[in-house]
């Protein structure tokens, strides 16, 4: 009877494709965890405006607040970015749960992109400023922050899943 029962909810939440949603959350959590994480022991262990070399001359760790986005472009301008980050994450969740299901790589684009965007959220609300930490030496770049990693990792993959379905269906059609 409980093997009987097991099988019949695991067959319901496959082939609603709740098991592979809550793999994508699970992506998003963990990317929420590491970043928030990362700025706890930021915030913790090094000092404003302080830099840490790691690697001379490539990497070094600081501690600065951002009231912007990158490059501290719309500085101040917090309304607006709760406003737009709920709506991305919104269409995002949209996505994930109405067209990037078949598609793993679409559907883990998502999911970094969710975890990046409520990563740097969850500062807005707490802070009013995010904060940001990594720092390469070796061209002029914005400090960043595991949340701009997720954000930039999920926007190449969504880029290569689009391009990739767009030569698959070329190919077939």
């Amino acid at each position: 009877m409980l093997t009987k029962s097991y099988y019949l909810i695991t067959n319901f939440f496959i082939k609603k494709g709740i098991l592979k949603l809550i793999t994508y959350y699970i992506i998003a959590g963990i990317i929420i965890l590491m970043d928030q994480f990362t700025k706890y022991l930021t915030i913790n262990t090094i000092n404003l405006g302080e830099i840490i070399n790691v690697l001379p001359g490539f990497l070094s760790f600081t501690y600065i607040q951002n009231t912007g986005a990158a490059w501290s472009i719309l500085e101040g301008q917090m309304i607006f970015f709760y406003i737009i980050t709920i709506i991305v994450v919104g269409l995002l969740l949209y996505f994930l749960h109405n067209d990037a299901k078949g598609s793993p790589l679409l559907s883990t684009a998502i999911a970094f992109m969710i975890g990046g965007a409520i990563g740097n959220f969850i500062d807005r609300i707490v802070f009013k400023y995010v904060i940001d930490m990594i720092r390469l030496e070796f061209i002029t770049f914005p400090i960043f922050n595991v949340a701009d990693m997720a954000l930039t990792v999920g926007v190449i993959l969504l880029i290569i899943g689009v391009i990739f379905e767009e030569f698959i269906l070329k190919k077939e059609g």
